[in-house]
């Protein structure tokens, strides 16, 4: 095993450990904003660290630029999602995100 394959499996390891603690943060918390903060690793950190792995362990060449373009997006629209979810749970159901009602700082 060399040094790239090494990398490629440390980094594998760190994304899976962000997804399955964000999977468990999904069961253990209560309420639609507690769940959505807990999921917004996962988009972020999770996945974009398992397509560096396979970016990786690829080597260089188209198929390492395809994972890393796809990690970049995930990276950048992972929150954007998350945030536009929350509306969405906010006008559908009602519910207010904790410290909505103080209003903005004076």
């Amino acid at each position: 095993m060399d040094i790239r394959q090494i990398c490629a499996v440390a980094l594998m390891c760190c994304g899976s450990a962000a997804l399955v603690l964000s999977v468990l943060a999904l069961l253990v918390l209560p309420g639609p904003y507690a769940r959505l903060h807990a999921l917004a690793p996962a988009t972020s950190l999770g996945l974009p660290l398992i397509c560096l792995a396979l970016a990786v362990d690829a080597g260089p060449g188209r198929t390492a630029v395809k994972f890393l373009f796809i990690a970049a997006v995930m990276a950048v629209t992972g929150p954007v999602v998350t945030i536009s979810i929350a509306r969405t749970i906010g006008e559908t159901t009602g519910h207010e995100p904790p410290g909505a009602e103080q209003g903005p700082p004076a």
